[in-house]
């Protein structure tokens, strides 16, 4: 009997599925051949040498991932030279458990190839990411809007940006959304086991986190702490089996990066802007921003779950302003919020979506690369600083702007379940 269920299942193995497979691995085998190109042809990668060398130091050198010989590395890709004081500093401040993750690419010592396979997968995540963002909203997007927005999210600006700098930003964006749906399945111990890879990049995404805690905390989904728990337990034995005196070095090495980056947020920008002015400008700003978003996070604990959706988008529009360093390599995490602003578009004006549509998808992609282009035309750092926050207050306020439709009563059944079974 079993012979026979063999037998059936060779026979349901088609001409058309092998050659579809067939197709589809010298598909993807060229693109890596031209991300391989591309990442010996285009400077940048910073990112991802920061953690390709730390990985490599501890696996084949015996040298320390956060030491400063590491980041001489990075910093030597990127200036071509050791950064100076006033500069980042690009040491690796991540946990050793998510160095771990970089060891695969470590076993190649030839950068170009780790560079190019880790793009072969950043682009996968970007696409992912909107296919699970159009699941997330239950949005049949037409396919025109479907094919603007995959192409969106490979060349857009701020995609771009991180494929080319190597920002694990990527995958956090994929990460997020498939929090967000688990959450909303009830796969308890799934979202939990995912945030455990969430919590120590707080300048990407702190206010998601603290989102979901108060999340689960209002709706007694205790189940995503159990799965949290657990989780960060392996992890972090896992990390003390490997290299017992990792965490000490981790703790210096992610004071020196926040010092070091403390030239780069919104109150040092308006601080050089507005030398004159005696109030904190920043700090008063991400003050008022921080409570307006905790206000919107505890009404939403228990609504519906577009409106959890809403919150979640403006909170990860939100952290690049409360004085985290900003680096626009990480806008990779609005992609989530344009679709949701796209679809809120689309709903507003529903007989004229189409061109409504197209007006948010080219002014998404023609503002930043103007701003860029400007940048490099005229000496003013005012482009520069725009295109380090102009996402995220742009973002801010269309979210508002189309508030009205996100927080209303849903239309789908669907929606109307709650986060309680």
């Amino acid at each position: 009997m079993a012979f026979q269920d063999i037998r059936k299942m060779r026979k349901g193995w088609t001409w058309e599925d092998i050659r579809f497979l067939i197709l589809l691995f010298l598909a993807l085998a060229a693109l890596l051949a031209l991300n391989i190109f591309l990442a010996r042809t285009l400077p940048g990668g910073e990112w991802l040498s920061v953690r390709w060398n730390g990985a490599r130091a501890f696996m084949f050198e015996g040298v320390e991932p956060y030491s400063a010989a590491v980041a001489e590395r990075a910093q030597s890709l990127v200036y071509g030279r050791t950064a100076s004081v006033s500069e980042y500093g690009y040491v690796l401040n991540d946990p050793f458990y998510i160095v771990l993750l970089y060891a695969p690419l470590a076993v190649f010592s030839d950068f170009s190839i780790a560079r190019g396979i880790w793009m072969l997968f950043a682009e996968a995540a970007l696409v992912g990411t909107v296919l699970l963002t159009l699941r997330l909203l239950e949005w049949q997007a037409p396919r025109w809007a479907l094919i603007c927005l995959v192409a969106f999210s490979l060349f857009g600006y701020y995609s771009l940006l991180p494929l080319i700098s190597a920002s694990p930003a990527i995958f956090f964006t994929f990460i997020y959304i498939s929090v967000l749906l688990a959450l909303r399945s009830f796969n308890d111990e799934l979202v939990g086991g995912l945030l455990v890879l969430l919590i120590y990049q707080w300048e990407v995404g702190a206010l998601f986190f603290l989102f979901i805690v108060i999340l689960v905390v209002a709706n007694k989904r205790w189940a995503v702490l159990t799965g949290f728990g657990m989780t960060l337990f392996v992890l972090l034995a896992v990390s003390f089996l490997m290299k017992p005196d990792w965490f000490l070095p981790y703790i210096r090495a992610t004071l020196s990066d926040w010092y070091r980056g403390a030239a780069l947020n919104l109150n040092s920008m308006l601080e050089f802007w507005f030398p004159a002015s005696r109030l904190p400008l920043g700090a008063i700003f991400s003050v008022v921003l921080l409570v307006i978003v905790f206000i919107e996070m505890f009404r939403a604990a228990q609504e519906h779950f577009r409106r959890i959706t809403w919150v979640a988008c403006l909170a990860l529009a939100a952290t690049p302003l409360l004085g985290f360093p900003i680096f626009p390599s990480n806008y990779a995490t609005l992609l989530p919020v344009f679709i949701l602003i796209l679809l809120l578009v689309s709903e507003r004006w529903n007989r004229r979506q189409i061109i409504a549509g197209l007006i948010v998808l080219v002014s998404g992609f023609l503002v930043p690369y103007g701003l860029y282009y400007a940048s490099f035309v005229f000496t003013s750092y005012a482009y520069k600083d725009l295109l380090a926050t102009l996402p995220s207050i742009a973002a801010i306020l269309a979210l508002y702007w189309m508030r009205w439709f996100a927080v209303r009563s849903p239309r789908t059944w669907f929606d109307q379940v709650g986060l309680r079974k």
